[in-house]
């Protein structure tokens, strides 16, 4: 193939979805992945490939990899974008809910990065990691979430520093707040028990899940347009904060001093009020 090509995962809607729209615009041969491959048809109507994936299943890794050696035989852009957002007091999250978490939004981008490395570095493609603020300002009832994609942070800095020599660029995408279908996924992703501490606090669980969809949450098409702009600029920088609250987030935590973040935050869970 002549035409540069992309594989994404995740595509059934969101960021994924619209980021396969917006590649298709630019021209490229798009493999859109999706567990649901009918949930893929925007995509494929426009000319996209359908490749059912589930980013936890190593075979189906493994087949996909093949797929494009030997329908493609090049990879140029890879964008892990598969993930979701497991919510709740850490307190209650037991060790399946950590490693289902950490699985999808930590093991499987690396996966996807091993099996598809050779053709990455025959094209000098680029990897682009969908981070969060979330990995930079940690806040209260989604820790295990949070955690997760500060260490898909630091994945990313590991591989863009250890594939330089190879001419693979790695690119770390720190989305804000992104209309998509994250809350709805989020909060039926809640984990929280009949016997928790804290159950006087469901609510502001459930306020934390949906935190991202709201009337200031910016358009999945519009984040892709932009994220387009990142991978065809040849000076690109190393993270890129895209969305609504994206740079507002991280200054917060840069800037100001723990103990009032904390405060701040604490006064918006509810969570400076005591239980004896």
């Amino acid at each position: 193939m002549s035409k540069p090509v992309a594989l994404i995962t995740g595509c059934s809607s969101g960021i994924g979805q619209a980021l396969a729209q917006v590649c298709l615009d630019e021209g490229y041969t798009v493999y859109a992945t999706a567990r649901n491959p009918d949930s893929l048809t925007p995509l494929t109507s426009r000319g996209a490939i359908a490749v059912t994936l589930d980013v936890n299943q190593p075979d189906l890794i493994a087949a996909c990899a093949q797929r494009l050696r030997n329908e493609a035989g090049r990879l140029d852009l890879l964008v892990n974008n598969a993930g979701y957002g497991a919510m709740g007091p850490v307190l209650d999250a037991d060790r399946a809910t950590l490693l289902r978490q950490f699985d999808t939004n930590v093991f499987a981008p690396l996966e996807m990065v091993r099996a598809h490395a050779d053709l990455l570095r025959e094209a000098k493609g680029l990897i682009v990691n969908i981070g969060s603020v979330s990995g930079i300002t940690t806040t209260p009832f989604s820790g295990v979430y949070c955690a997760s994609k500060a260490a898909l942070h630091a994945l990313s800095d590991a591989l863009r520093l250890e594939l330089a020599p190879f001419d693979i660029s790695v690119l770390t995408v720190q989305p804000g707040a992104i209309a998509s279908e994250f809350g709805n996924n989020a909060s039926a992703a809640i984990t929280l028990a009949d016997t928790s501490w804290f159950k006087p606090w469901e609510k502001a669980v459930q306020a934390r899940a949906a935190a991202s969809q709201n009337a200031k949450s910016t358009p999945a098409r519009e984040f892709a347009v932009e994220l387009m702009g990142y991978i065809r600029n040849p000076l690109r920088p190393e993270t890129a904060l895209i969305g609504s609250g994206a740079r507002s987030m991280v200054r917060l935590k840069r800037w100001l001093p723990t103990s009032i973040l904390d405060s701040q935050l604490r006064r918006r869970f509810r969570l400076d009020r005591r239980l004896g």
